[in-house]
C-alpha cells in the first residue's frame, strides 16, 4: 500500500511480510514506534501497553514469557497454549489499544504533534503511533534459541546505556527472573526450567 506524508510531501510503500505462524512454537515480536518517535519513554504510556497486554492474556490462550518496553520500541516473546492460536493478531490488538489511547491522548493535551504522525492512506487519513508493516517477527523451536531471545530482550536496556543491569529496568520481565516481586506483569512458568533454575 502506498502511504503519504502530508507534512513531508513524500510518499512511501508499506510492506507486507508474511508472517510465520508454526503451531506450537515460541514467537518473538519486534515493533517500533512510527519514525522511532519516543512514544513509550512515559511510564503513563508503558502502562497504557502493559494494561493491553495483561487485558489480551485473559482474552486468547498464550503464556507471556519475555518482554521490553523501551522508550521507541517493544519485544514480546509469547507461546500459544493452543495450536490454532494466531499470534500475530493477538499482539496486533495490544498494539491497536495503545496507538489509539495514545493519539487520543495527543489530541487532547499535545495537537502539536499530529502533524508529525499523520500519514494518508488512498483517501483517508490516519495518525500513526506505531511504525507501518507490522515489525520484526521470528519463531522460536529449540530451547537454545528460546534462552537466546530472552537474554538479548533483557538486555536491551543495557545496551542502550539506561542501567547497568537488566533488572535495574522496570519496565521488563528481567526483574521477575531475578526473583523480583514488584513487577508490571507476572510471567508464565512455563518456560523451560533449565533458563529459570527455579524448582
Amino acid at each position: 500500500m502506498r502511504i503519504s506524508q502530508p507534512t513531508a510531501s513524500s510518499t512511501h510503500f508499506s510492506k507486507r511480510r508474511k508472517r510465520s505462524e508454526e503451531p506450537g512454537e515460541a514467537r518473538e515480536f519486534t515493533f517500533c514506534c512510527y519514525n522511532r518517535f519516543p512514544f513509550l519513554s512515559q511510564d503513563r504510556t508503558r502502562q497504557w501497553f502493559v494494561d493491553a497486554l495483561v487485558s489480551a492474556r485473559k482474552r486468547h490462550p498464550f503464556d507471556l514469557w519475555a518482554y521490553v518496553i523501551m522508550p521507541d520500541h517493544v519485544h514480546l516473546l509469547v507461546y500459544p497454549r493452543q495450536p490454532n492460536l494466531k499470534l500475530g493478531p493477538v499482539v496486533g490488538e495490544v498494539k491497536e489499544y495503545v496507538g489509539r489511547r495514545a493519539v487520543a491522548y495527543l489530541k487532547k493535551h499535545a495537537p502539536e504533534w499530529l502533524t508529525r504522525i499523520a500519514v494518508r492512506e488512498g483517501n483517508r487519513l490516519r495518525h500513526r503511533f506505531w511504525q507501518p508493516g507490522g515489525g520484526f517477527d521470528r519463531n522460536a523451536n529449540q530451547i537454545e534459541t528460546v534462552h537466546y531471545m530472552i537474554n538479548y530482550i533483557h538486555m536491551n536496556p543495557v545496551r542502550r546505556g539506561f542501567v547497568a543491569k537488566p533488572e535495574d529496568w522496570y519496565w521488563s520481565s528481567a526483574a521477575w527472573y531475578a526473583g523480583q516481586a514488584n513487577v508490571p506483569i507476572e510471567l508464565d512458568r512455563t518456560v523451560p526450567m533449565r533458563y529459570l533454575n527455579k524448582e
